[in-house]
């Protein structure tokens, strides 16, 4: 996993563990990859990072402790994000001059890891989309192709650890905001179980969709993070209790015998093909090396709707209180679009209805996973779509765009399961992920699994030839 394929100038192109190890043994420095990462950003057209905090950064690479576990590392930090000094813009013009007052619990476990945090990754507004396309930042470009999306609304961190820029970054996941970016840039994308990292302080806990984790090249990169940011903190009242060893684990748990479906779609998702297909050869697959028995289960995980969107709306509306409705203008038209008919239509009958929903989504994932141990879908039902696309458009017959995508990511969101994107056979010279979902607290065996994808059919820990 080394793959330092540059010169000292230029960042690291291996994964974050072996990054550490190269601090180690003395083959690289923090100070001299934190400048090899500052100057990518700088030459970079792909617009990843909207601020950067290179004396704060320079500090602490200069003084990293490189025996800890991401001692030295630079890390990019998603836009919405809590760091202390920093910007708080929610990748909104409305909240462009906002500065934070706090660390995050994550972006805190992450200092006390050594961790060097570069600046800010982009976002797409309040990560209410999964596009990279704000009116404050502008469009956000994928390494493998410039003309195509990142996804969102983690499409920033990404976008900058495909491009080879830093090798890994802060990610947040309502509906898929890890897993989509992740399948659309050819990364590990790992959305844990509800609570598994907590995500105060100061925790909005409504719609209870929202976990945080990473955007990573290799799977022991997101072991390593787990056993940095893992475990119980008062305040998020919803977080899980420490798990140790996800690093020291991985590999180690038994796989041969259980169940797993092969539902490309999940019973509602519109997919291309060619990426069903490939979703199918590459489950297929994964269940052949990891001794895994396929059995045929009816899988239909429902959505909940646009009642659930707009019951999503609340705490942004809670957050806009004095900048409603004068702000619209400076809101993605999307986000303006949907606050004015949330206003005008969300009533307690609504409220009742998405509740109703979850729970109806609840006993469906549940049923299926009475029968099988895992569920093998895509991630997203096409590759990449273009980058300043913000709606669904179609093509040949098919809906090609945003709205398509969350019918694969956001059923593991609404109940709370683990779910891990792992790239697997490219399409049209992009990158194709393939979801596993899991039981409740399995997540160590979706990162085994993910590992055997790894072992056996590597990806490219950076996106080839990429324009930094």
């Amino acid at each position: 996993m080394s793959q330092n394929l540059g010169m000292a100038d230029a960042p690291w192109a291996g994964d974050a563990c072996s990054l550490v190890d190269a601090f180690r043994s003395g083959e690289r420095s923090p100070t001299e990859e934190l400048e090899a990462a500052l100057a990518a950003i700088e030459a970079s057209e792909l617009n990843t990072f909207s601020f950067l905090a290179t004396d704060q950064a320079r500090e602490i690479a200069a003084n990293a402790d490189v025996s800890l576990p991401f001692g030295g590392v630079p890390v990019g930090v998603k836009e919405l994000e809590r760091v202390a000094g920093w910007p708080c813009t929610e990748a909104s013009l409305v909240f462009k001059d906002r500065v934070c007052d706090h660390d995050a619990t994550m972006i805190e476990r992450l200092r006390g890891a050594g961790a060097v945090l570069a600046g800010m990754t982009t976002a797409s507004e309040f990560g209410g989309l999964n596009i990279g396309v704000t009116r404050l930042n502008g469009v956000t470009r994928n390494p493998w192709n410039p003309d195509r999306t990142v996804g969102g609304s983690s499409g920033g961190s990404a976008a900058a650890v495909a491009a080879g820029i830093v090798s890994i970054a802060t990610g947040g996941d309502g509906g898929g905001s890890i897993r989509i970016p992740a399948g659309f840039n050819g990364l590990i994308g790992m959305k844990g179980t509800a609570g598994r990292i907590p995500r105060g302080p100061r925790t909005a806990v409504s719609p209870m969709t929202v976990v945080v984790g990473c955007l990573a090249r290799s799977v022991r990169d997101v072991c390593r993070w787990y056993d940095v940011c893992n475990g119980f903190d008062s305040r998020d009242p919803y977080s899980l209790p420490r798990v140790d060893g996800w690093e020291a684990g991985l590999g180690t748990h038994d796989l041969a015998g259980k169940k797993a479906v092969i539902a490309p779609d999940l019973g509602s998702a519109i997919l291309r093909p060619e990426v069903e297909r490939r979703i199918v050869e590459a489950g297929t697959a994964l269940a052949r090396d990891a001794g895994l028995t396929l059995v045929d289960v009816d899988v239909a995980l429902p959505g909940l709707g646009v009642e659930w969107a707009f019951a999503n709306l609340a705490q942004l509306r809670r957050d806009l209180k004095g900048f409603w409705p004068d702000c619209k203008e400076d809101l993605t038209e999307q986000i303006a679009f949907g606050l004015t008919m949330a206003d005008e239509h969300f009533n307690l009958m609504m409220a009742a209805n998405v509740e109703e929903a979850r729970t109806h989504a609840n006993e469906a994932m549940a049923a299926v996973l009475d029968e099988v141990d895992f569920i093998i879908a895509a991630t997203n039902p096409d590759v990449a779509f273009p980058a300043e696309v913000k709606l669904n458009t179609r093509v040949g017959g098919r809906p090609v765009g945003p709205e398509n995508n969350g019918a694969l990511t956001i059923p593991a969101n609404i109940v709370g399961n683990p779910a891990i994107s792992v790239p697997v056979e490219h399409l049209d010279g992009l990158p194709v992920g393939m979801q596993i979902i899991g039981r409740h607290h399995e997540d160590a065996l979706l990162l085994d699994l993910a590992q055997v994808v790894e072992r056996e059919r590597p990806w490219p820990l950076v996106a080839p030839g990429a324009p930094l």
